[in-house]
C-alpha cells in the first residue's frame, strides 16, 4: 500500500469515528441481543408537573422499609419507571449517562398493581411501555435472592436495575466501569425522589447474590440495584 492510498485509509477513519460519535446518543440498545418476547402494556404519559416541589421532596427523602399491604396504580409505576429512565428530550433520558451509552435495562418485579397482572417486566423507555417478561409473583423469591431482606417481599413492587457494562466500557475502557456505578448513583437518586412526591416508600438495597437476581428476573446483564416501592405503613 503506497503513500496516497495509507491516506485514503486513514481519512475514511477519522470519517467514520465521527459519525459515530455524533449518532451514539440516538443509538437504541435493546439487552441479551433482542427484544424480550412478551405482552406489552402501553403505560400512561408521565406527568410533568407534580404537587410536591423538588426542594421539598429532597427534604423529605427517606429510606422507607415498611409498606402497606396496598397497591401502586399503573399511574404511580409509570411516572417511577419514567423518572428511573424515560425519554426526556430526543433521545436522552432523566438521568445523566457517560457519553449517551445508557448501560442500564429497568426490570420490574409487580406484585401488587392496579389492573396489572403480577410478573416481571421490562421498562422500555422509548416507547414507554413495560414488556412482560414471565408471569408470576416473584417478589418472595427475589426476596431470598436479596439475603432474605422482607421489604423487598413485602413492597408492591421492586425496581432492579441491571447494567450492561460493554455499552460503556466499549467507549472508556476499564474506566467505564465507573461511570456505569456513577449513574446507577443517579438512577436512584430519581427513584427516590419520585417516589417521595408520590407519597410513596423506597430503600436502596444493594444487598443480594448478583446471579440469583438475575435469574429471577430474567436478564444476562449485571444487577447493580433494588428499590422496593410501597405505601408506606
Amino acid at each position: 500500500m503506497n503513500y496516497k492510498q495509507i491516506s485514503y485509509v486513514i481519512v475514511l477513519m477519522v470519517i467514520v469515528s465521527s459519525l459515530l460519535i455524533a449518532v451514539k446518543p440516538y443509538i437504541r440498545f435493546e439487552s441479551g441481543g433482542g427484544t424480550i418476547p412478551g405482552e406489552v402494556i402501553k403505560l400512561p404519559d408521565p406527568k410533568l408537573q407534580g404537587e410536591m416541589s423538588v426542594e421539598e421532596a429532597i427534604a423529605k427523602r427517606r429510606s422507607i422499609r415498611s409498606y402497606r399491604n396496598e397497591p401502586l396504580t399503573l399511574e404511580q409505576l409509570s411516572q417511577l419507571l419514567w423518572a428511573a429512565q424515560g425519554v426526556t428530550h430526543e433521545r436522552k433520558r432523566s438521568a445523566p449517562s457517560a457519553g449517551a451509552t445508557y448501560p442500564f435495562e429497568i426490570y420490574v418485579v409487580v406484585g401488587n398493581v392496579q389492573g396489572l397482572k403480577p410478573g416481571v417486566y421490562r421498562y422500555d423507555p422509548f416507547e414507554h411501555t413495560i414488556s412482560l417478561v414471565k408471569e408470576g409473583d416473584y417478589r418472595k423469591a427475589l426476596q431470598k435472592a436479596a439475603l432474605d431482606q422482607s421489604w423487598v417481599g413485602n413492597a408492591a413492587v421492586d425496581i432492579v436495575l441491571v447494567a450492561f457494562y460493554e455499552r460503556t466500557t466499549g467507549y472508556y475502557g476499564d474506566r467505564g466501569i465507573r461511570y456505569v456505578h456513577m449513574e446507577a448513583g443517579h438512577i436512584g437518586e430519581n427513584i427516590y425522589l419520585q417516589a417521595t412526591a408520590l407519597g410513596l416508600g423506597t430503600v436502596a438495597v444493594g444487598a443480594f447474590y448478583d446471579d440469583k437476581v438475575a435469574e429471577v428476573v430474567g436478564t444476562d446483564g449485571a444487577p447493580l440495584y433494588i428499590f422496593p416501592v410501597g405505601v408506606p405503613r
